[in-house]
């Protein structure tokens, strides 16, 4: 998974906002991100592990706990991109900069799609006898 699609997520967003403040536990990253909306252990798992895959952050284990730390070399590469965009919305040029709402809505369109495309039966692509001699 790349990097901007780690970060569509709005509850990864959180979690990486909440890194930024140093390394932390799984246990600690849910009461943390409880106090907004209730979220389970198991789906803070999940979370992780997708922006561990996409490289922004890692894991050490400490004894018998595993703590959680931010990884800034993706975020730079963000940031870069992110500037680049911004330049090239200065005024005389073309492209806005993209709003974090953009980010929200290109995540919602993600989920949309692949729901619409796990619920689509596979197109029907024999022809019949008719169709090849023709």
């Amino acid at each position: 998974m790349s990097v901007f699609e780690a970060i569509a997520d709005p509850v990864r967003r959180r979690i990486l906002l909440t890194l930024v403040d140093g390394p932390t536990r799984v246990v600690d990253l849910c009461s943390h991100l409880s106090d907004a909306q209730p979220i389970s252990r198991p789906a803070v798992s999940r979370h992780l592990r997708v922006l561990a895959e996409a490289g922004l952050v890692v894991a050490e284990d400490k004894g018998r706990e595993r703590h959680y730390r931010l990884e800034s070399r993706p975020i730079d590469e963000v940031r870069r991109f992110i500037a680049d965009l911004t330049a090239d919305a200065a005024p005389g040029n073309r492209r806005p900069p993209i709003p974090e709402s953009a980010l929200d809505a290109l995540d919602t369109e993600v989920r949309r799609t692949v729901r619409q495309r796990r619920r689509e039966p596979a197109p029907h692509t024999s022809t019949t006898d008719h169709e090849e001699t023709a």
